[in-house]
């Protein structure tokens, strides 16, 4: 059966499949990391770990892969197959486009930024269906977003489009890694919700998903808790909606998971901004965790369709 092998490398673990030609999971497996033992240990943990679906896929499915695509966190240079910059996985400048295929028998290997990877995905197969262009946001640790034209999604001029999370949405807010102030990040990601959340409650292991509990409680703390995140969400994406005109915005990671206890409020308090602007269809993400790994698919079958074109 043909099929692609598609990676997911995040912080802490790796998902990976084999996918079919119409993106169906073949196959499902999933991996530490390894980050622990140094950014060397984890270029080979993802080595192995293709290798392994590589072999799997010979034996189970009576061929071995037609190209593999591998999404990552950082900086991308996917025209060069380089993994720039990384700091959680403490990568700088690492080949991997070449070593991956070099291990995987020489097969074509498609690298993209993982967020990026997963708005593809939302975009061709999931939340965005049917949308020419949408604007994809997950709120996890951080904040960021893939912008999506036309069934492609757009990295750049240099790998940097849709950092969204870097948007300043209160210049006199929290400082944030990137050297700026007040980025929606640091107000609304599902780690900023943590941090005010467990201040509020004075419970040090509190998290977002505990706040947005309490929310639905009707506890008053949570709530002012939960309404700062969301009005300062609800002013970046407003931004983006200014510059980018989508025609829907699909808000996903571990914050959506609160379903409408945020979509609710979310699409009062971008809808209470908007002035001129058409205002988009704002939906949660459908395809959840698997969204990286079903992107990164994607991208292994769009290299092997060009590489069909180049030599037809």
């Amino acid at each position: 059966m043909r099929h692609v092998i598609a990676l997911d490398v995040g912080g802490t673990g790796m998902k990976a499949a084999l996918v079919g030609v119409d993106g169906t999971l073949l196959y499902e497996a999933r991996r530490a990391t390894k980050r622990d033992r140094g950014p060397d240990a984890v270029v080979q943990s993802i080595l192995d770990f293709a290798d392994d679906l590589r072999t799997h896929g010979k034996e189970q499915l009576g061929a071995p892969a037609l190209a593999a695509g591998v999404a990552v966190p950082g900086i991308v240079d996917s025209e060069l197959g380089i993994a720039v910059y990384a700091t959680n996985l403490g990568w700088r400048d690492v080949p991997l486009r070449s070593i991956l295929s070099d291990r995987l028998a020489g097969i074509p290997v498609a690298l993209g930024h993982d967020v990026r990877t997963g708005g593809l995905a939302e975009g061709r197969i999931g939340a965005g269906q049917g949308a020419d262009r949408f604007l994809f946001v997950p709120l996890g640790t951080g904040i960021a977003g893939a912008i999506g034209i036309g069934g492609t999604i757009e990295a750049g001029a240099h790998g940097y489009a849709g950092e969204i999370g870097h948007v300043i949405v209160r210049p006199d807010g929290p400082h944030c890694g990137c050297g700026q102030r007040g980025c929606l990040e640091t107000l609304a990601s599902a780690a900023a919700v943590t941090r005010a959340w467990a201040k509020a409650s004075g419970d040090p292991g509190a998290d977002a998903a505990d706040c947005a509990k309490a929310v639905e409680s009707g506890d008053p703390q949570a709530i002012a808790v939960w309404q700062d995140a969301v009005d300062a969400l609800a002013a970046g994406l407003v931004t983006a909606i200014t510059l980018l005109d989508p025609r829907t915005l699909i808000i996903g990671g571990g914050l959506a998971e609160a379903r409408e206890t945020l979509f609710t409020p979310l699409r009062a308090a971008v809808e209470a901004r908007v002035t001129f602007q058409k205002l988009p269809s704002i939906v949660p993400a459908a395809l959840g965790d698997t969204a990286g790994c079903l992107g990164a698919g994607l991208l292994a079958w769009d290299l092997i369709a060009t590489d069909s074109e180049v030599t037809a």
